[in-house]
């Protein structure tokens, strides 16, 4: 997601957004995995939808996911927008990302109370 009043012809680290709560940006020191045509996913709402997905097996109807632009039968995660919608591969896939990155702290997480 890009920020409102962003200029395109001049985009800055600061405009792009988490798809799915349209809060926290990579400018903030966040950690984010980025989808097709600047996507992201922020580690709070990825942990949220890893918690979802993969703890509970549970999710809701997606129509595309967002990040990788694919439609599936597969329940997915609906951001708190109800704009930003990921598949289970790539909540999965991005989870691996962070997960095994050594520039963030980002841990999969085990239940809803975890922290991640």
């Amino acid at each position: 997601m890009h920020r409102e009043g962003l200029n395109p012809d001049d985009v800055q680290i600061e405009d792009l957004l988490c798809d799915f709560c349209g809060v926290a940006a990579w400018s903030q020191g966040t950690p984010c995995v980025e989808g097709h045509r600047g996507s992201l996913i922020c580690g709070d709402c990825l942990s949220k939808a890893w918690v979802q997905l993969a703890v509970n097996e549970t999710g809701s109807p997606i129509e595309t996911c967002c990040l990788c632009l694919q439609t599936s039968d597969d329940p997915g995660f609906v951001g708190s927008r109800n704009e930003g919608n990921a598949c289970r591969q790539c909540v999965k896939r991005a989870a691996g990302v962070l997960h095994k990155s050594k520039d963030w702290p980002w841990q999969k997480p085990v239940s809803n109370s975890s922290n991640p």
